[in-house]
């Protein structure tokens, strides 16, 4: 009976064995299909990822471009205005356009002054498309603009409005104003644009 039960036991081993390699069998063979179908998948993932992205990338370029090509007479108009600006504000300039209407120098660095901001006021708008260390300098001109006709008017020498331009008109012919230095910069930075 043992004999039996070993020759038995034996077959039911090779049964559940050739079972199990057929199970084993089959899985290899689903592994064999589906192989290719996940190297494919995988595939095409990266490259419609990469595709995409180029896609993404192209589409921001030319939204880019077209907003520059939109934008960039705006930008230019603003430094042509402020450059305006820095001329009118300009001392030599201002001096020989607003002249004294009385004697009392008061009266007429109020003028100046009131000129100057008038005019600043005028471009404050174009602060937007130029960059901010543009706009600081050009703040910075103004303010050493009315720092001066400050300084003119306080000068011992000016004891009236037209002996205060001639004191300015004569110091700043030889020198360099604020205005001057300014429009150096935005022409810098025009240059860069191109």
């Amino acid at each position: 009976m043992n004999v039996i039960c070993k020759v038995y036991k034996n077959k039911v081993c090779l049964l559940k064995l050739r079972s199990i390699m057929e199970e084993a069998n089959q899985v290899i063979s689903y592994v064999a299909y589906l192989l290719p179908a996940i190297v494919v998948g995988l595939i095409a993932y990266y490259f419609f990822k990469g595709h995409i992205k180029n896609e993404e990338g192209r589409r921001r370029y030319l939204v880019q471009k077209e907003a520059q090509n939109k934008i960039l007479p705006a930008r230019l108009q603003a430094y042509e205005r402020l450059s305006l600006l820095l001329e009118r504000i300009d001392p030599n300039k201002l001096l020989i356009r607003v002249k004294p209407f009385a004697d009392e120098i008061d009266k007429y660095e109020k003028l100046l002054i009131q000129n100057i901001e008038q005019e600043f006021d005028h471009n404050v708008s174009q602060q937007i498309y130029v960059s901010p260390e543009c706009w600081n300098l050009i703040n910075a001109a103004k303010n050493a603009t009315i720092h001066v006709i400050r300084q003119a008017a306080m000068h011992e020498k000016a004891n009236n409005a037209d002996g205060m331009r001639e004191y300015m008109l004569r110091n700043f012919m030889e020198e360099v104003t604020p205005s001057q230095k300014a429009l150096a910069y935005i022409k810098k930075e025009v240059s860069e644009l191109f």
